[in-house]
């Protein structure tokens, strides 16, 4: 087995090769706790690399319902009534000889903040190996739960409550994903060949940042088609790929990844749960591939559907159709490559707050209280922005792994199509795959001009102006490739 390195007190950030940081505008308390932090991190390292010759690669997959009962909330409180197509984590433990990591996309909403963490102790426990070589992304379906137990604990102590996941659904979730994380290192098996392939979608994404004839933000939101005039809008700037890695050993295709940027978001917080358009594809085409298939979804704060859906089942439909027809595509034009040594890095980000913490703490705690707001209110900008205000000393895990000239990074919250695209231009001449949606605390991710703008995504963003530095910063120290990890 693997060395199972650990580094620190419980919590404590481990294999950080660099903290970036910028002074929130709180407290001085705040700016010492970030100065102390900033010392102890600057004694780790944040980058696992093997020479181990490719025979010692090796895979497996492994798959969890994660479906809550009847009667748990789906987001923001809505109880689950109905269960329209179960709800998955499916990802790879991986091993290099060396070292283990682990990825995997969940079918639900959010998981931010103190549960992101304990999901990916649970993932590293399991996997032997350490939390900081494990990463979990949300796919961010609206016909799905969300998980902050930091929130939960400001909801239950709220004037007058409201419901959340139980603890008794959580634990079992989090066993059930560690005995099946478990029973995948048992079946771990060599691969040595990475594939890739791209195709673009078509009549899939849109841009949800539209501008009126003033140049101000307007939204369209994921269910715009029902508005003629939505629907006739330009589709607008997207990343139209669907990137697809598939890891293999000679001829036999073992798992693929897919990669796509949009919100998976046909329904919402009407009792239903559903991996929606995006997990019906993907089960789809595992059935007729008879390959084992992950779907992430890529930065999509300001893409959805929007376009091209109208909340009828026959959009839900097409949705499905059009994807699975451009994995299969992707798939079809896979190119391989031999698989070469295994690079797992991280970087820890400490983001500002989007206000002063004492301002954010009495907004929030004021829309919290008030029964009369709405319940995404009172959860998302009231008890998930204090729960994120409080934990703001502790930074944001991001990570990457690199295969030869490929590259899979796993950022967190909702971040903007910017980032993806940045991330693609400073490895122009690899394979860059963006998966959002990891610790999804910070909420939205919005670039310095969209938050000068204003609109949408700026309001129910926890993380403010220069932000955007500290990410592109990461998603490039990531993608570099000191000498030390060539072959």
């Amino acid at each position: 087995m693997p060395h199972r390195r650990r580094t620190g007190g419980p919590g404590a950030p481990t294999n950080l090769s660099l903290i970036l940081c910028v002074k929130s505008h709180g407290s001085l308390l705040q700016t010492l706790r970030t100065a102390l932090f900033l010392a102890v991190a600057a004694c780790f390292t944040g980058c696992i690399t093997s020479k181990a010759p490719q025979a010692s690669l090796r895979v497996a997959t492994f798959r969890c319902d994660v479906t809550p009962g009847t009667g748990e909330p789906l987001v923001w409180a809505t109880p689950l009534t109905r269960v329209e197509d179960p709800l998955l984590v499916k990802g790879i433990v991986l091993e290099d000889g060396t070292n283990r990591m682990v990825l995997c996309g969940i079918d639900w909403c959010l998981i931010g903040n103190e549960s992101e963490l304990s999901f990916r102790r649970t993932l590293a426990d399991a996997a032997g190996t350490d939390p900081s070589h494990a990463a979990i992304q949300c796919l961010h379906q609206h016909a799905a739960p969300y998980a902050d137990e930091q929130a939960y604990r400001l909801l239950e102590g709220a004037p007058t409550p409201l419901p959340h996941l139980s603890a008794q659904f959580l634990s079992s979730v989090r066993s059930r994903l560690a005995t099946a994380v478990r029973d995948a290192v048992a079946r771990l098996e060599p691969f040595d060949r990475v594939g890739t392939g791209e195709v673009k979608a078509e009549r899939i994404a849109s841009e949800r940042r539209l501008r009126d004839e003033n140049g101000h933000p307007l939204v369209r939101w994921s269910a715009a088609a029902k508005d003629p005039k939505m629907a006739a809008a330009p589709e607008g700037p997207i990343d139209p790929f669907l990137k697809t890695i598939t890891l293999a050993r000679g001829d036999k295709p073992l798992v693929r990844l897919h990669y796509y940027a949009t919100h998976p978001q046909t329904f919402c917080c009407d009792g239903r749960a559903s991996a929606d358009f995006v997990g019906l594809a993907r089960e789809s085409v595992e059935r007729e591939d008879k390959v084992f298939q992950v779907y992430f979804t890529g930065c999509s704060g300001d893409v959805t559907a929007g376009k091209y859906n109208d909340g009828s089942p026959q959009a839900l439909a097409d949705l499905t159709r059009r994807l699975q027809t451009a994995m299969q595509a992707a798939i079809a034009n896979t190119r391989y490559a031999p698989a070469e040594h295994l690079v797992w890095r991280t970087q820890a980000l400490l983001m500002p707050l989007r206000a002063p913490g004492e301002q954010v703490a009495i907004q929030s705690r004021a829309w919290l209280n008030d029964p009369a707001q709405g319940q995404s209110l009172r959860v998302y900008e009231g008890a998930m922005r204090i729960a994120f205000a409080e934990r703001i000393g502790r930074p944001i895990q991001v990570s990457s792994l690199q295969i030869g000239k490929v590259h899979i990074l796993n950022l967190p919250g909702e971040p903007m199509l910017d980032f993806q695209r940045f991330a693609q231009q400073a490895a122009p001449h690899d394979f860059v795959a963006v998966a959002g949606y990891g610790d999804c605390g910070c909420a939205y991710i919005c670039t310095d001009k969209a938050i000068a703008e204003g609109g949408y995504e700026p309001s129910a963003s926890n993380v403010g102006v220069g932000s955007e530095a500290i990410l592109k910063k990461g998603i490039q120290a990531l993608l570099d490739e000191p000498a030390a990890s060539r072959p």
